[in-house]
């Protein structure tokens, strides 16, 4: 099922996202050049990244927030109006919320830039879809606000680096707004790195990696199942791609992209060669399942972000309720025609390492192009994935319990991603987001489902329960990796641009 099909934005007339409406400030733009303020500046050219400045104060009461040193700056505060740098800022705001990134971070970014340009005190709103900003110059001036909608964002990891660089360039060295609204622009404008052939091999991918994931068998057999699981996705793609050209809501998406991998699970049930339908149909819930959106609301959930928390959670349920309706209703049909299901067809652990070591790194490179990752990234991602299925298999091998497991491989992945990402000076989501994708829940979820199809509610409960504490877990561990990275990991330092005779900026 495309991804950018299902949840991307409206197209232009190129083929380029079209730009969200927009309440502009109110207040007239100059187009005088402006200067960043170097956050946490030293005397050998370099600062603090913008991030671990940023956390801190947003996180501290607005009354409370001390406002920019008099000599911080290449240019005098009165260089650039405020109301060019509430745009700015809102445009970054807008992007990052659209690729991806967390309501908090989204927050931190704007703040940032903000502060670039000594545009203070100002605060940065998040909220699900809608993204805001407001400035008081002063306690007898009318406020400045600016705020956009961001409608059927769509996660693209490349275009959150890039924007994520951008603002950095902002806070550590300074940059003319119109210099620094052109390229904000131009990375809008860009198109996705992956074809759209190798997107929907990715979808097919991904489903027949979690076959080999979950079976862990590599006979003939196993290879069979593979190729229907594949075969379920790239069908299952196409329909949901046929239903969104209707313009349908999601849901609806979500229901026909379900529906192949149970229909083909339940035809390998019907033969003699004990081939395991219930894998393919597993499989194809890799490809479907709404499982980060569900990280995603935890995550803001445990930032102090409740509403938009809610609203993602409530999106992921509606999504999955698509997955359940589609899967379910071909489940009932046939099990009760005595297809054969059963649960026992799918190990709870950790049966063959090595290939389902290989089968949880192929899953994550599908992953991560469905997510537009950077190709540089993608060797750190796939590390990254390889020592959290690692830590998760042998946890389970050990006696220990799932859920605890998938936690603790998730903090893994968490510190190891936010100590990639400051390594290389980017944003930690393409690090971790993708590496996360073989510890989803995707098998406890159809065990839940295959439970309520047999007449057992209590065990299907029990299994959709698992579930949800399972994406739970890998939320906590993914923000507890964050938080111990912010708190013990010494902050990188970003090397400044030299500055321009007398602040000046060409454009």
């Amino acid at each position: 099922m495309t991804e950018h099909e299902q949840l991307g934005a409206p197209a232009g007339p190129e083929g380029h996202p079209t730009r969200p409406e927009r309440v502009p400030p109110q207040a007239s733009a100059s187009g005088k050049r402006g200067a960043g303020a170097r956050p946490g500046p030293d005397g050998d050219g370099t600062a603090v990244p913008w991030p671990d400045l940023m956390l801190p104060l947003l996180r501290t009461p607005t009354a409370d927030r001390r406002p920019a040193p008099e000599g911080a700056g290449a240019d005098p505060p009165t260089g650039v109006e405020p109301a060019r740098v509430l745009d700015l800022a809102l445009l970054v705001g807008e992007l990052l919320l659209a690729s991806g990134e967390a309501a908090e971070d989204v927050e931190a970014a704007m703040l940032a830039v903000a502060h670039a340009y000594r545009v203070q005190p100002c605060d940065p709103q998040v909220t699900f879809t809608r993204v805001a900003i407001s400035y008081q110059p002063g306690p007898s001036e009318p406020s400045l606000t600016a705020e956009c909608w961001v409608r059927r964002p769509a996660v693209d990891y490349a275009r959150l680096a890039l924007v994520f660089r951008l603002v950095t360039e902002i806070a550590v060295g300074g940059m003319a707004v119109p210099e620094a609204h052109g390229r904000l622009v131009a990375a809008r404008r860009r198109r996705r790195r992956y074809s759209g052939r190798l997107f929907v091999l990715s979808c097919g991918g991904m489903a027949g990696a979690a076959t080999l994931l979950i079976g862990g068998r590599a006979d003939a057999r196993a290879w069979l199942v593979f190729a229907s699981a594949v075969v379920a996705a790239l069908v299952g793609e196409r329909f949901s791609a046929l239903v969104a050209r209707h313009d349908l809501p999601a849901f609806y998406q979500f229901v026909v992209a379900a529906v192949p991998a149970a229909v083909i699970g339940i035809l390998l049930s019907f033969n003699g060669l004990h081939l395991r339908g219930s894998v393919v149909i597993t499989g194809g819930l890799f490809a479907v399942l709404p499982g980060w959106p569900m990280v995603a609301a935890a995550q803001d959930g445990l930032a102090g972000f409740y509403l938009t928390a809610a609203a993602r959670l409530l999106e992921a349920v509606y999504l999955m309720t698509g997955v359940v309706v589609g899967v379910m209703t071909v489940l009932y049909v046939g099990v009760n025609n005595g297809a054969d299901l059963a649960a026992q067809d799918v190990p709870p652990g950790a049966v063959n390492p090595p290939l389902q070591l290989a089968a949880a790194v192929l899953l994550t490179l599908a992953f991560a192009v469905l997510l537009n990752t950077e190709p540089a990234t993608l060797p750190a991602v796939l590390l990254n994935s390889a020592a959290g299925w690692t830590t998760y298999g042998v946890l389970v091998n050990a006696g220990g319990e799932p859920i605890l497991a998938t936690g603790l491989a998730a903090g893994l992945v968490g510190l190891s991603g936010q100590l990639m990402a400051r390594c290389r000076g980017s944003s930690a989501l393409p690090h971790i987001t993708a590496a996360l994708g073989p510890l989803l829940p995707g098998s406890v979820l159809y065990f839940g489902m295959l439970a309520f199809v047999r007449g057992e509610p209590e065990i299907g409960l029990s299994g959709i329960g698992r579930a949800a504490a399972m994406a739970m877990a890998l939320a906590i561990g993914v923000n507890l990796g964050r938080e111990l990275a912010r708190l013990f990991l010494p902050a990188p330092r970003v090397a400044a641009p030299p500055r321009r005779q007398g602040g000046r900026h060409r454009r």
